[in-house]
């Protein structure tokens, strides 16, 4: 009995784009191949990057601008290298955390255990994507509950520092209501 399973390659990364910077990531596949580049930006700015892909000819598969995640998939037309790459040039002092997950699936003429195999692999490959999926949500909604906080502390610390210095200028100005004041007297024309 012969028993092949389709295989699932790829490249899952969480990286650091610079303000100003675009990072690219290569990848070799085949005709007929099904891929799917998934990314998310984690932490950064209004957590928006630019996206694009392009096949080995230069001929741009998928662009989209500032875009906080997404998924495309696509089929591979020709044999070569695939080039994808992420931009953060219209940040000019935001840096961002991206992560991406590129996977290429290849299957060959499947068998009845095959079938079987390629379609539990593929369920369970979606569930760990949905999990990561998951993953980086919480870390980003962990991200800006963090920086609210932040701005929460130094608003009510700013507030803090307005009420002492309203408080010590009434307690000035009562005083100064209440304080004796000496008269000086001015004789005119002795």
């Amino acid at each position: 009995l012969r028993l092949l399973c389709g295989w699932v390659l790829g490249t899952e990364l969480t990286f650091e784009l610079p303000d100003n910077a675009k990072q690219c990531f290569y990848e070799d596949i085949t005709i007929g191949t099904k891929c799917t580049l998934e990314f998310q930006v984690v932490t950064g700015g209004h957590y928006d990057v630019d996206c694009r892909l392009e096949d080995p000819d230069g001929i741009t598969l998928y662009k989209e601008m500032k875009k906080q995640y997404d998924s495309f998939t696509f089929t591979a037309s020709r044999n070569g290298t695939f080039k994808f790459c992420f931009s953060n040039e219209f940040s000019t002092f935001t840096h961002k955390t991206v992560y991406f997950d590129f996977q290429v699936r290849s299957h060959p003429g499947k068998l009845c255990m095959e079938s079987a195999c390629v379609s539990i692999h593929e369920a369970l490959k979606l569930v760990i994507d949905y999990q990561t999926h998951f993953r980086l949500r919480e870390a980003q909604g962990r991200s800006r509950a963090e920086d609210l906080n932040t701005r929460v502390a130094f608003w009510s610390i700013g507030e803090a520092i307005i009420l002492l210095v309203v408080s010590i200028s009434q307690v000035v100005l009562l005083r100064s209501f209440f304080s004796d004041k000496k008269t000086t007297t001015t004789r005119v024309g002795s």
